[in-house]
């Protein structure tokens, strides 16, 4: 541009500049000189009162997300705000932006007629626009109202070039002065102009190009801050050094010319380099957080879809949210899951997932997972999908404790005792049209107790356990009501139900690895279920509980059930699974997760083909899960729940519990031990036995089975002589089928002595009692009982359903 057109377009701007400021004195002046008529025609938006963020307050800061012990997980915002107090800003700061932006600051009252007037000569000589005529009260009004803004159309008027534009923020100025201190209004100006680095305020650009607080800053620095304010991108020393350094030197002049240094301060400052030192901007978003971004992440999907607030209040709010996340923990399971036996830490296709919560509150305490919580694509060790909430792979046997569960709340007892085969043919159940008929993995008794068969986790013994429950409906509402599905799709619970799948008890469902943790802790908390609640407290920018647009209280309290299970079915649980961990149960599949000195519940689980290990352990204080899976197709993970599982547990908790402790469980309870049963009488035939059994009022069938007893005779009942029942159980008669009877050496009879042989008596045959014949049918084994010793059974073998994890 040469030099005419560049005078050219000076004279233009500066008349123009003449005639807003001529028409900005005229609308100041009209409604008191006798313009009523045009008063009443103008809109309230011109004339009314300033908005209510037009305060002396400083604008919110952003939302910070704090662990249980108060320490800084991450930031939400968009652009980046600390506001602080005029006490924490240099003064030094404060004479920067006022020599440069409105020398007459404190003189005016909003308005600067003689500054915007001294403006335009000086930009006249000059030949370009070098001064505005705009205060920092007006600067300070036009700012809020644009930052402020939450619609395009809000933000297009915030800075339009109209003369009701700057009418009303000449008029909301003044109101401003009327009402505020100057220093009150500086304070707020400096909180809220933008520097650039997406720092809105001083604080934050302090930060941002020296890596100090606004109180700490010096000369050359406030000179620095202060002349970015009328080109942010234009001055910037990262990009253009030279500029800023000129930029900056026009600011010392500026000051050292209105005596708020000396010319020496002025020419030493000058001198000098412009010395960045950059901190890095705080921790934005849950992919930056410090620690547990899954946990940020269930926290931010909690506040907005569980809590409706939306994300721009998450960013714009200045929310404090405190969180329930226990650091130490997580960063303890953290260090487990990366150092799974037989895993490559961040880069192995299968993962593993630790879940820890509270018991009695529900507090989300840690969700650690061998991944880093990002969103690209491209790097397989990233992943933004929550894995430890979202239902994906089986928990296997783990299962088993809500069937166990239903029984003890039924009256069944802790010894309550069956005899079953392997493979064992349910009764009750169905798989494409035959009896289901579900497998060991692994070598069990025949006959096992509850207790037993829960820590040693026999499936045969869980199926028959259903067929005694006659169907999966107690067992699925029991772990409904524990809290295993509350990640689950509405309508789950009541698909299996309505499907009957006996292979409930083996856990081949998508399990959410959070879910199975707060189910057991249901268990852990005495039969108290508590939903997973991950935030104590939400406060609004002036530290008070956030309420909603109604005023509500937006609710941060635990959401916990007393009594969700029976407290005494609970309790003599826990000291049931104890024995799947503590020493001394031989047969136990998590002896790994035990950590010496400390009561510890738990049990196993491994899905079909193991496809998912899992483990879920407890203490009275915390509940965690492990499971081990690959998400995104079927892959053997190697071993069972009792390996991988049970390791990463003790691994992560080990720290924990010697550092903190742990207390004891509360005893079982004895009227849930011994349960509603009566004992099973004794017969001598299968006629006998049917009234014995009815008269002691338990249903009865008779079976067929395999036996080394003479066809017909009693081979025992199930459950056995001396066992315990249910009034109203289902007894069976079992009738051996003579398949192992071997008919007995006759005893030799003796020579008779010397001398007359006498003629024998007739001998009657000897008269037997009856038996009635046995139902005609195919031979089966015995669906759950047991009979005297030498009862024959099926060898154990291996596949069928999905196994149990009997290690």
């Amino acid at each position: 541009m040469n030099a005419l057109a560049r005078s050219v377009r000076t004279l233009f701007l500066l008349a123009l500049s003449t005639v807003l400021a001529g028409a900005l004195l005229a609308g100041l002046l009209l409604p008191w000189v006798g313009g009523p008529a045009l008063l009443a025609s103008e809109s309230t938006g011109l004339l009314g009162d300033p908005p209510l963020e037009l305060t002396d307050e400083p604008p919110p800061g952003n939302t910070t997300m704090l662990a249980a012990n108060g320490e800084l997980i991450t930031s939400f915002y968009q652009e980046n705000r600390a506001p602080v107090a005029s006490e924490q800003i240099a003064e030094v700061m404060k004479h920067a932006m006022v020599a440069i932006e409105d020398a007459r600051f404190y003189e005016h009252a909003g308005l600067d007629v003689e500054g915007t007037l001294r403006a335009l000569v000086k930009n006249l000589a000059a030949g370009e626009v070098q001064e505005g005529g705009s205060t920092l009260t007006q600067q300070l009004v036009k700012q809020t109202l644009l930052q402020t803004a939450d619609t395009p159309e809000a933000r297009d008027a915030a800075i339009e070039e109209s003369l009701g534009r700057k009418l009303r923020e000449a008029r909301i100025a003044l109101a401003l002065e009327d009402t505020y201190s100057k220093d009150e209004l500086l304070t707020r100006y400096l909180n809220i102009v933008y520097f650039g680095q997406n720092a809105y305020g001083v604080q934050p650009a302090a930060r941002a190009f020296f890596g100090i607080d606004a109180s700490a800053l010096n000369l050359p620095q406030a000179a620095l801050l202060a002349g970015l304010v009328q080109s942010p991108t234009h001055d910037d020393p990262f990009v253009d050094p030279e500029g800023a350094t000129i930029r900056r030197n026009q600011v010392l002049k500026r000051m050292a010319a209105q005596g708020y240094i000396t010319v020496a301060e002025k020419d030493a400052a000058v001198a000098g380099p412009l010395g960045l030192a950059p901190a890095p901007a705080p921790r934005r978003g849950c992919a930056e957080a410090s620690v547990g971004a899954y946990v940020c992440d269930f926290v931010q999907k909690y506040l907005t879809q569980t809590l409706h607030l939306t994300q721009y209040e998450l960013e714009h709010g200045g929310y404090v949210i405190q969180t329930t996340l226990d650091p130490e923990l997580q960063r303890s399971g953290d260090a487990a899951v990366l150092n799974t036996p037989g895993m490559d830490g961040l880069d192995d296709s299968r993962v593993a997932t630790f879940s820890a919560v509270e018991p009695g509150t529900g507090h989300l305490l840690a969700l650690s997972i061998n991944r880093i919580f990002g969103y690209d694509l491209s790097d397989p060790r990233q992943e933004s999908y929550n894995l430890n909430v979202a239902p994906s792979r089986g928990a296997g046997s783990t299962y088993k404790v809500f069937v166990a569960a239903a029984a003890l709340a039924r009256g069944y007892s802790t010894s309550y005792t069956q005899t079953t085969s392997d493979p064992y043919i349910s009764r009750v159940f169905k798989e494409d049209g035959a009896p289901y008929a579900p497998r060991n993995a692994g070598r069990y008794r025949a006959t096992l107790d509850l207790t037993t068969a829960l820590y040693q986790s026999s499936n045969t013994y869980f199926v028959a356990l259903e067929d005694a429950l006659g169907s999966v409906e107690e067992p699925v509402r029991m772990a409904e009501a524990m809290g295993l599905y509350q990640f689950s799709p509405p309508g789950t619970a009541q698909e299996v139900v309505d499907m009957n799948r006996g292979s409930f008890t083996l856990g081949p469902d998508a399990t959410s690895p959070l879910g199975l943790a707060s189910a057991y802790s249901t268990l852990a908390a005495g039969g108290t279920q508590c939903a997973v609640n991950p935030v104590t407290a939400i406060l609004d920018r002036h530290g008070e509980p956030l309420r909603n647009s109604s005023r509500v209280l937006v609710p941060t309290g635990d959401q916990c059930r007393p009594e969700a299970i029976p407290p005494g079915v609970a309790n003599t649980l826990n000291q049931m699974l104890r024995k799947d961990v503590e020493p001394g149960n031989p047969g136990q599949t998590a002896p790994s997760a035990y950590v010496r000195g400390h009561q510890i519940a738990g049990k196993t689980g491994t899905a079909q083909g193991n496809v998912s290990v899992a483990f879920v352990g407890y203490t009275p204080e915390i509940t965690a899960s492990v499971m081990v899976f690959n998400p995104k197709r079927n892959e053997d993970v190697g071993g069972f729940g009792g390996g991988k599982g049970a390791a990463v547990w003790h691994d992560a908790m080990a720290p924990i519990l010697e550092a903190r402790g742990s207390s004891d469980f509360p005893p079982a309870d004895p009227v849930v031990v011994n349960g509603n049963t009566r004992g099973v009488p004794g017969c001598i035939n299968v006629t006998q036995c049917r009234s014995a059994l009815i008269e002691a009022g338990f249903q009865t069938s008779t079976l067929r089975v395999d036996s080394d007893r003479a066809e017909g005779e009693l081979a025992g009942t199930s459950p056995p002589q001396g066992g315990r029942a249910v009034p109203g159980q289902l007894v069976t008669i079992l009738v051996s089928n003579g398949s192992d009877y071997v008919e007995p050496i006759p005893i030799p009879i003796p020579a008779p002595a010397p001398g007359p042989t006498p003629t024998p008596a007739p001998v009657e045959p000897p008269v037997l009692p009856g038996i009635p014949d046995p139902p005609e049918g195919p031979v089966l084994p015995p669906p759950g009982g047991g009979g005297p010793p030498g009862n024959g059974r099926t060898p154990p073998g291996q596949g069928g359903t999905p196994p149990g994890d009997g290690r």
